[in-house]
C-alpha cells in the first residue's frame, strides 16, 4: 500500500497540475512567437518577395495567353 497520506496525495496532484500547466502555457507562448506572421514576414522578407514574383510572372503570362491570338 501507499504511506502516502490523503492530503499528501492532493499536494502532490496539485503540484503536477500547476507543473503541467505552466509547461502548457510555456507552449502556447512559444508556438505564438514562432508562429507570427509578422515576424515570419520580416526574417524572410526576400525568399517571400521572390516567390510572390515568380507567382505574378506566370498568371501575367498565363493570363495574356489567354486574351492573346497567335
Amino acid at each position: 500500500m501507499n504511506s502516502l497520506s490523503p492530503e499528501d496525495l492532493e499536494n502532490k496532484a496539485a503540484k503536477q497540475r500547476r507543473r503541467i500547466d505552466s509547461s502548457v502555457n510555456e507552449l502556447t507562448e512559444t508556438f505564438k512567437e514562432k508562429m507570427n506572421v509578422t515576424n515570419l514576414a520580416r526574417e524572410h522578407l526576400l525568399p517571400i518577395s521572390a516567390v510572390g514574383a515568380v507567382v505574378g510572372l506566370i498568371l501575367g503570362y498565363g493570363l495574356t495567353g489567354i486574351f492573346v491570338r497567335r
